[in-house]
């Protein structure tokens, strides 16, 4: 499959997030604690959501297919970070950095189309509440779901197909944790610029686009929330946002700095710690966020821990 680049380079260097030897070890401990954490968390929300009835609607449809995006983000990005911790090269070939480049954007893409679409759920179900199992039905939510991914495979493929074009000469070395596509397009020798316009048109439609959609959400949202009278009314309605709207402020916030920035201003270190947001700590995150502030995740979730432990006595 990647047989584009003629130029010589067979693998690339990975630089890490630092190259001083002394704090290796500590975020290596820090690093596997956060992958261990978004495993376990990603995992248990999906199983709750799959073999809990009362959660089986379009909201924790929706919830368990980005729970999927932050486990496979995790696992396309921590692993190969975690053994660079360890060993003396951070050596990846080259088809191992296209591939991992394919399915990085793959999954940020989808997870960027996923919070936009939860956010048109939550829309439906405050501001048309009548009408919400009509337009939200299982075979609607089914089709937005294999849209989010279609629309990301063929962002993910279509980058990652351009990047064949793209000859890398003499430097070899990734000012970066994973293979992006800003830091390896800063170590081509040949003109990038075909590159640089199809990731800015794809940056805009995947950020601007869905954050115009939240945005455009929570903005109806709002206006009927407070058009509730009650006390109780409005804050069972802002509860039932407040997960969706943590979530998308830093998963947005991070992707909006690492990828909107002029070249000009952007420095790859800062790029970096944006990016561990939006690749590592999101991923971990949002399980946290959606079953700590959800009284639903909490009630399924004593339910099946009562469940099993009951299955155990007998």
């Amino acid at each position: 499959m990647f047989q584009g680049n003629l130029s010589g380079v067979t693998e690339f260097n990975l630089a890490g997030l630092t190259d001083k030897p002394g704090l290796q070890v500590p975020l290596f401990l820090l690093f596997l604690g956060i992958y261990v954490v978004t495993v376990v968390g990603n995992l248990s929300m999906i199983t709750l959501i799959l073999f809990s009835s009362q959660l089986h609607t379009p909201m924790y449809y929706f919830l368990s297919s980005l729970s999927f995006i932050d486990l496979c983000q995790s696992n396309v990005i921590i692993p190969k970070m975690l053994v660079n911790f360890l060993a003396v090269k951070n050596i990846i070939s080259y088809p191992e950095c296209l591939t991992q480049l394919c399915f990085f954007a793959t999954f940020g893409i989808a997870e960027c189309q996923m919070l936009a679409v939860m956010a048109y759920d939550r829309y439906v179900a405050i501001c048309k509440p009548l009408l919400y199992n009509a337009v939200m039905s299982f075979q609607v939510c089914s089709w937005m779901i294999f849209g989010v991914f279609s629309m990301a495979l063929i962002g993910a493929t279509t980058q990652t197909v351009c990047m064949l074009r793209v000859d890398f000469c003499n430097a070899n070395v990734i000012n970066h944790y994973f293979c992006d596509l800003s830091p390896l397009l800063k170590l081509s020798c040949s003109d990038t610029f075909i590159n640089e316009v199809l990731a800015l048109c794809f940056s805009v439609f995947n950020i601007f686009i869905p954050t115009l959609t939240i945005l455009s959400s929570y903005i109806f949202i709002i206006a009927s929330i407070l058009q509730i009278k009650s006390t109780e009314g409005r804050s069972k309605a802002f509860s039932t946002c407040s997960s969706h709207i943590s979530a998308v402020a830093i998963f947005f916030g991070s992707l909006a700095f690492m990828y909107l920035q002029p070249s000009s201003v952007s420095s790859m270190d800062q790029g970096k710690v944006s990016s561990v947001f939006y690749t590592i700590v999101v991923p971990m995150l949002n399980p946290l966020i959606y079953s700590l502030r959800n009284k639903d995740v909490k009630v399924a979730l004593n339910k099946f821990l009562e469940r099993i432990f009951s299955c155990k006595q007998n």
